[in-house]
């Protein structure tokens, strides 16, 4: 059986987590009690996950990290992590958004067969998705998604990746768990074609608040560091439009020289509380930055557009204030006017 994450035979495969709509859970916990009652999916993804950590298969153990929240109004959310930023595989050198899938450099076809934890597989569906283990995690629960790694993908979003992680994200009770994308220029670690899933387990502004509407499937979301595109997807028959949407917008962000990051959290509707909560799912454009940047408090990447800062050093996060964090996160975006005309831009692209 084929079942490493290259597709090479002999290995054993992973166990196969096959699901239908009716394992969608709708409604997930409250912040009151995130805890309370873990869908199927969340058991087996955490059993797994701290098999392996058990079992050394991590570049690290994590343990509980020091975590504080910045005072003032954007409340961002600080988290202690020297392992990672020590320990972790350094990042790929990126030249350009369409840099091609290199054989040469570490890709997931490399993955250990331990390191997988499932197939993830929709009953009668497509493309399913390979979960492993993120080696260097940022949180408990920290997993890759993984679409068919053997046909060896650039790091470029698609619509099938995105429907499939967006399908994960449901699959979850917790109300953190949040699948996100980080595109070439923008934190992207790895040229192969991946997303992240991980626990998060506070709340974050982005969830709830109200977003500017830009078109009927398109809204400006100025919550947090960085204003974001918001889609919205009310319930499983809106997936796969939004994915489509989603996947188009990148698209167009790459054809005008602008990298992306994209998150899918639960929340609210764009106009706010009141409507039902289903998945938000925030497309942020821009500057593209390949190789590290000289002076950088730390990388900016997805977490960090969303509020949470992963800091790889003590002094760091003990001292480092809101304007700091802002100043440095919002180095990378694009000025009001572009932003707006890029928004109108999309809006239009989006109506067709």
């Amino acid at each position: 059986m084929a079942a490493t994450a290259g597709g090479e035979p002999g290995e054993p495969s992973p166990e196969e987590f096959v699901y239908s709509e009716e394992d969608f859970v709708l409604q997930a916990a409250g912040w009151g009690d995130p805890g309370s009652a873990p869908s199927r999916f969340d058991r087996v993804l955490l059993a797994g996950w701290s098999d392996r950590m058990e079992r050394g298969l991590f570049r690290y153990r994590l343990g509980a990290l020091p975590t504080r929240v910045l005072p003032g109004a954007v409340r961002l959310v600080a988290q202690l992590n020297e392992q990672r930023s020590a320990e972790r595989r350094p990042p790929q050198p990126v030249r350009s958004l369409r840099d091609p899938f290199d054989p040469a450099a570490f890709n997931f076809t490399r993955l250990r067969p331990a390191e997988l934890l499932f197939r993830l597989r929709r009953a009668g569906g497509p493309e399913p998705l390979l979960v492993a283990i993120n080696a260097s995690p940022l949180e408990r629960g920290h997993v890759l998604l993984l679409p068919e790694p053997a046909r060896r993908l650039p790091q470029a979003l698609t619509a099938p990746a995105l429907r499939g992680a967006l399908e994960a994200a449901l699959l979850s009770a917790h109300p953190g768990f949040r699948v996100g994308f980080n595109g070439l220029g923008g934190g992207a670690s790895v040229n192969h074609l991946h997303l992240h899933g991980l626990y998060l387990d506070r709340p974050l502004p982005l969830e709830e608040a109200p977003a500017e509407p830009l078109g009927p499937r398109l809204a400006l979301l100025r919550a947090g560091p960085a204003p974001a595109f918001l889609f919205f997807a009310a319930g499983p028959a809106a997936l796969e439009p939004v994915s489509r949407a989603v996947c188009r917008a990148a698209e167009h962000l790459g054809a005008a020289g602008l990298a992306c990051n994209v998150l899918a959290t639960r929340g609210d509707p764009p106009a706010g509380p009141g409507g039902g909560r289903g998945l938000r799912v925030l497309l942020w454009a821009r500057r593209p930055l390949f190789g590290p940047k000289a002076g950088e408090p730390f990388a900016v990447a997805l977490c960090e557009l969303a509020g949470l800062l992963p800091l790889p050093a003590e002094p760091l996060y003990r001292d480092i204030t809101e304007e700091q964090a802002l100043s440095a996160i919002r180095q990378h975006l694009l000025p009001e006017p572009e932003l707006l005309h890029l928004g109108g831009e999309l809006a239009r692209l989006l109506e067709r």
